[in-house]
């Protein structure tokens, strides 16, 4: 009932075998056009007030926790934080409640909540 059931088994396996070799390399030329398309956060500058705020986060919990969001973040479970890209919070744990990796609870100058570690890079 496969479309090809009817081939010898050399030849199956040699045209599964070059199916994914041509997957793989639409796969290479795609995480490399996106690459080059999609750039990488870049530091973003901060006005006055938020610089005031980085000084409170930095005499609190050093200059090694403070972390930049690299895109908008809309918080949508309980102590969740919605913050805005090129926001600079501390980080004070890189888990959260249930031992979840990904969400960090991190100071953003007064509001303290979790966030979704992917939306951080080092400031």
């Amino acid at each position: 009932q496969i479309p090809h059931g009817h081939m010898p088994l050399p030849s199956f396996w040699k045209m599964v075998e070059e199916t994914l070799q041509q997957s793989g390399a639409q796969l290479r030329a795609f995480c490399q056009t996106f690459e080059t398309v999609t750039p990488s956060p870049v530091t973003q500058p901060l006005n006055p007030a938020e610089e005031r705020k980085v000084l409170s986060l930095v005499s609190k919990h050093g200059p090694d926790k403070l972390y930049q969001v690299t895109s908008n973040i809309s918080g949508s479970k309980d102590l969740d934080l919605t913050l805005q890209r090129g926001q600079i919070v501390a980080l004070l744990q890189s888990v959260d409640t249930k031992g979840n990796t990904n969400r960090w609870l991190v100071d953003a100058g007064g509001p303290r909540g979790f966030v979704p570690a992917g939306k951080l890079q080092p400031y």
